[in-house]
């Protein structure tokens, strides 16, 4: 997805819709910041480009290469920020790491992730760069997976 010099000075309101891109280029744009939940849910982001001044989200240990070229800073190969805990196949739901509701995924920086970042009866899942999300291992369900 090519959003270069497009003059944000922010990231778009509507990029959450492109979380399935696997390059996005935000070079050339006068963006002061970029929050990490801004990716939020771009599990498939395998080459970011963003402006020289700013850092790769998630830091420099969520991804395999940065690089700088130019005016720009090359984050490459999205690295699994799940730390080496197990993962969880496709038999979870979105599970109770956050709020009551069971939904909120667990989005601490990267360098403040333990090792087993997620609860009992959950297991731990990519979730954008640096970020992970708990889902509850089954039959459990609901807040900290603790319902069964």
């Amino acid at each position: 997805l090519d959003l270069s010099n497009c003059s944000l000075r922010t990231p778009p309101p509507g990029l959450a819709q492109a979380a399935a891109v696997a390059i996005l280029d935000l070079t050339e744009n006068p963006l002061t910041t970029l929050p990490d939940s801004s990716l939020l849910g771009f599990t498939n982001l395998q080459l970011l480009a963003v402006p020289l001044a700013l850092e790769c989200p998630g830091g420099s240990s969520a991804w395999e290469t940065v690089t700088l070229s130019g005016s720009s800073r090359l984050c490459q190969g999205q690295r699994n920020t799940c730390n080496g805990s197990a993962e969880l196949g496709t038999a979870g739901t979105r599970g109770g790491c956050g709020a009551g509701t069971g939904l909120a995924p667990v989005t601490p920086p990267l360098s403040a992730l333990p090792a087993w970042p997620c609860p009992e009866n959950s297991a731990c899942a990519p979730d954008g760069p640096g970020l992970v999300q708990c889902l509850c291992e089954g039959p459990f369900h609901g807040y900290k997976c603790l319902r069964e």
